[in-house]
């Protein structure tokens, strides 16, 4: 298997793009959740380009796939964390919509790269 160049993948630029966007979402958060659910979505949202990142230096396809696996879940995690966000009123409808809108994307990528490593392996 040839590795991946992870900065010449869409997944990832998409995932960092996403990050962008995340830090400016919980810049405006309430303070009260500066340790809390600023936290964990700054964290989430760095974990889904970490993990492509990781992913691409391992020797197998296979191996590849569990980091993908992991971007996936990071995905989903922040996925539920801005579901929290426009459920506490802290997002509006339209940011809600459009931010759901682009991770859902992230994530039907990301699981059609898996499906494609899989079929090579």
């Amino acid at each position: 298997m040839r590795r991946h160049n992870f900065k010449k993948l869409q997944i990832w630029i998409e995932a960092m793009d996403l990050i962008d966007e995340n830090y400016l979402l919980t810049s405006e958060l309430p303070d009260y959740e500066k340790f809390g659910l600023r936290t964990q979505m700054n964290r989430s949202s760095v974990s889904i380009a970490s993990n492509i990142s990781e992913g691409s230096s391992k020797r197998t396809n296979k191996h590849f796939v569990k980091y993908l696996d992991d971007s996936l879940g990071s995905a989903c995690e922040w996925e539920t964390q801005l579901n929290v966000c426009f459920r506490q009123n802290f997002i509006s409808e339209d940011k809600f919509q459009d931010l759901e809108k682009k991770v859902q994307k992230l994530q039907s990528k990301i699981s059609n790269f898996i499906d494609s490593l899989d079929m090579n392996e």
